[in-house]
């Protein structure tokens, strides 16, 4: 007799997992970004996380691809949601916005799916809008402490969040709509690749380089393994099985995860406004997956 029960809990486990894995990615700009600028940071990330999946899809025979157009869709997502978002989201912090408003702002992602599901004709029930709204209200709450600590907001902080916002939007879109199912680990791979070519020469204009230590070592180590082979795997299998409000509404779970480690990993304080909103994020989310049976 075959045990379907593990398959199945471990569908059930994967958007936790992947929250927990996604919210670490601003401790490791903690840890790594002051020893490095963030496009050699992530060239760096990319090329590794490529030899990565390439040598687990050699050892495991894992089939590529049939078709050039769908390496040709794998290779805009790619683009879109490894190059334009995490390029965007870290130049934009190096830049000197705060990371909070850059969360809220990434945050807005969620109702942008929604909206443009709308207009081009699909359903997005009375349930889910209330789920993403209260979601959303709950994310202000969890970022206002950082808010009011101020960023440094122009053009050039206020173009890269724009870009990370609309970047990880239309990828999530166009794999949804595009990319055919096909192996996670050969998908990432081809992904990865084209976000390496894209961010090299944006890359080779900074000025400074990486200083390697133990932090930009160790920063680096968990960007490839958790997030890029974990995370960037995850998010790619939850959208290919589920909608993509549901999906996208998981990340207003991100900042609050990220707060409750800042604080015990750094002892940033956690507000009752803070737990109110991570309650309020919680019963959103809630909503919006809900919303999609």
């Amino acid at each position: 007799m075959i045990d379907t029960a593990r398959p199945a809990g471990w569908l059930r486990a994967m958007p936790g997992v992947f929250v927990l894995i996604w919210s670490t990615g601003f401790i490791v700009a903690r840890y790594g970004m002051p020893y490095a600028p963030p496009l050699k940071f992530l060239v760096v990330r990319y090329a590794l996380s490529v030899i990565c999946f390439f040598v687990w899809v050699v050892l495991a025979r894992v089939a590529w691809p049939r078709n050039r157009v769908q390496w040709g869709h794998l290779a805009v997502t790619g683009v879109l949601m490894q190059a334009g978002y995490l390029g965007g989201v870290w130049a934009a912090v190096r830049a000197g916005m705060g990371s909070g408003l850059v969360a809220l702002l990434v945050g807005i992602q969620p109702v942008l799916t929604a909206v443009w599901l709308s207009l081009r004709g699909g359903v997005v029930t009375g349930r889910q809008w209330l789920g993403l709204l209260l979601g959303f209200a709950g994310l202000v709450l969890v970022v206002w402490r950082k808010l009011e600590q101020g960023g440094e907001v122009s053009v050039l902080t206020m173009s890269l969040a724009i870009t990370a916002l609309l970047s990880i939007t239309a990828g999530t879109l166009y794999q949804k709509r595009f990319v055919a199912p096909c192996d996670v680990r050969s998908a990432n791979a081809i992904q990865l690749g084209a976000a390496f070519i894209v961010t090299l020469p944006f890359a080779a204009m900074e000025s400074e380089n990486i200083q390697w230590n133990l932090s930009s070592g160790g920063a680096m180590a968990w960007s490839v393994l958790a997030l890029s082979l974990g995370g960037s795997s995850l998010l790619y299998m939850l959208i290919q099985r589920g909608t993509a409000t549901a999906v996208t509404s998981l990340l207003y779970l991100v900042p609050p995860c990220t707060a409750v480690m800042a604080w015990i990993l750094f002892a940033e304080p956690i507000t009752a406004m803070t737990l109110v909103g991570i309650a309020m994020t919680a019963v959103g989310v809630s909503l919006a997956v809900r919303g999609q049976r």
